[in-house]
C-alpha cells in the first residue's frame, strides 16, 4: 500500500501545476472537463431504436503505461455509451446498477475502434445493456461489457 501511495504522490512541481488548473462551474449545455478529457474524438456514426454505433480513435490521453486504451476507459464508455439507450427524454436519469466488462484483447494509440452499444431488455425502470468494442481494421473485439441501469418513478416503457 505504501508502494502504491508513493507512486501517487506528487512532486513540488506537479502539485503547484495541478492547483493552477481552472475547472470552470458546470453550465447545462457546455462541456465539462470530464466530457473533454474522456469523450473528446468518440463520433456518433448510427442510431437506430436499441442500438448506437460509434467510432472512436485512441488517443494518447487515455492510454496506460503499457501504451493501450485504459481499462478504466473503456468501463467509462461502457458506462456512457451503454447508458445512452437507457436515456428517455423528460424522465429522471438512470442510476447505473452494474457494469460488467471483459477485457479479450487491447488496442493501441491511433487505433480507430467501432464501439456498438445495444439494448438487451427493458422492464418497468430496469434497462440492460451490452456494449461491443471492436478494432475497425482487424475486427478484433477488444472489450465487451454490460450496464445494467435503474430508474425509479420510470413512467410508460417505451417501444423499442
Amino acid at each position: 500500500m505504501e508502494k502504491a501511495k508513493k507512486r501517487l504522490e506528487l512532486n513540488s512541481d506537479e502539485s503547484d501545476t495541478v492547483s493552477r488548473v481552472a475547472i470552470p462551474a458546470l453550465q447545462i449545455g457546455k462541456s465539462s472537463f470530464y466530457d473533454a478529457f474522456a469523450l473528446r474524438g468518440i463520433r456518433v456514426e448510427r442510431v437506430e431504436p436499441g442500438v448506437v454505433i460509434c467510432s472512436f480513435k485512441v488517443p494518447p490521453r487515455l492510454i496506460d503505461r503499457d501504451g493501450n486504451l485504459a481499462n478504466g476507459a473503456i468501463a467509462n464508455l461502457v458506462d456512457i455509451v451503454g447508458g445512452s439507450l437507457a436515456f428517455i427524454p423528460g424522465l429522471p436519469m438512470n442510476v447505473s446498477v452494474d457494469i460488467s466488462v471483459s477485457y479479450v484483447s487491447t488496442a493501441k494509440v491511433h487505433d480507430e475502434l467501432e464501439i456498438t452499444s445495444r439494448v438487451l431488455g427493458r422492464t418497468g425502470g430496469y434497462c440492460g445493456t451490452i456494449v461491443t468494442f471492436r478494432n475497425k481494421s482487424t475486427g478484433e473485439i477488444i472489450a465487451e461489457g454490460r450496464h445494467s441501469l435503474f430508474r425509479s418513478n420510470a413512467g410508460p416503457v417505451p417501444k423499442l
